[in-house]
């Protein structure tokens, strides 16, 4: 079975171009689910039924208390892997057919303000070493830039154009799609510091990264998420921030400055203007939010 499925996620890579991240998600999504029907005595994907997927369902519901995005992407890879199953001849039916994705409440990014920001931004100068002066570019780029933690890691020397103020970014959705973005001169004069005075410190060997970790190696996202939290903390930040707060933050805040969702889509990196259309409700709800709490008798 476990075969079955690394010959589902090869064609999935190869065929489809799916990138790595989604490779690995899809991998332990049907791992989790092949555990759960070992678990339960079946021993080939032909007698898997509608009645062990219900079941699994509810154990991801129950059991794991998973939140309804999560479990709506593993049934989503359970019937994929099960489409791919009947397309190779290996199936007689599909047993997912009928199995309904539970519904999903809709996302709403949550970005910090503006002043919170900044108070983040701050915090690593308060650190003279090699590490704060990395920090304080780090931060800085993932503000001014609204990449995703993803593409920030991948960035290597080479991707920064300090001259013309831009990094060069391609996108990790495994569709290969390059994008330039404009950084601003507090952003470059921090990367100018680091790379002068703090990368060279830190780096071994001929290592590429941009963001390098204390032992001179690419930063990896884990190694990024920590960073923010030690600054978050430090700063006094009392909202919830998670990897990809300031990437929510960067575009809510250029939306709230009057700029074009079309420019802003750009810039993120968006295939469809939809999903960037997501922020300007966000800001909408929150407007109404503070609008409740300051006259909490209008309704």
């Amino acid at each position: 079975m476990r075969d079955q499925i690394e010959a589902f996620l090869t064609s999935l890579m190869e065929e489809k171009g799916y990138s790595n991240n989604t490779i690995v998600a899809y991998r332990n999504d049907l791992v989790q689910f092949h555990g759960y029907l070992d678990a339960h005595s079946v021993n080939s994907w032909d007698q898997v039924t509608p009645k062990h997927l219900s079941g699994y369902v509810d154990c991801l519901r129950n059991e794991h208390e998973y939140a309804s995005a999560t479990v709506a992407r593993k049934v989503a890879a359970a019937k994929s892997f099960f489409r791919y199953l009947l397309e190779q001849g290996q199936l007689n039916q599909d047993p997912s057919a009928k199995l309904d994705s539970p519904k999903v409440r809709k996302y709403l990014p949550t970005s910090i303000s503006e002043e919170e920001v900044e108070c983040l931004l701050k915090a690593p100068t308060n650190n003279p070493s090699v590490r704060g002066l990395r920090d304080c570019a780090l931060l800085e780029v993932l503000y001014a830039t609204g990449m995703r933690v993803s593409e920030v890691v991948a960035l290597n020397v080479d991707d920064v154009d300090m001259d013309q103020g831009f990094v060069r970014c391609v996108s990790g959705s495994g569709q290969n799609r390059q994008r330039e973005i404009p950084i601003y001169r507090r952003a470059i004069e921090a990367l100018e510091t680091y790379l002068e005075k703090g990368r060279s410190e830190l780096i071994q060997d001929e290592e590429r990264a941009l963001f390098v970790n204390h032992r001179g190696r690419r930063l990896t996202r884990q190694g990024l998420w920590l960073i923010i939290k030690k600054y978050v903390s430090e700063s006094g930040i009392t909202a919830e921030v998670t990897p990809h707060t300031l990437r929510h933050s960067f575009a809510t805040h250029l939306l709230n400055g009057g700029a074009n969702v079309r420019q802003v889509q750009g810039l993120l990196g968006h295939a469809n203007v939809s999903t960037t259309q997501v922020y300007t409700q966000a800001g909408q709800e929150r407007l109404r939010e503070v609008y409740d709490e300051a006259h909490p008798r209008a309704h």
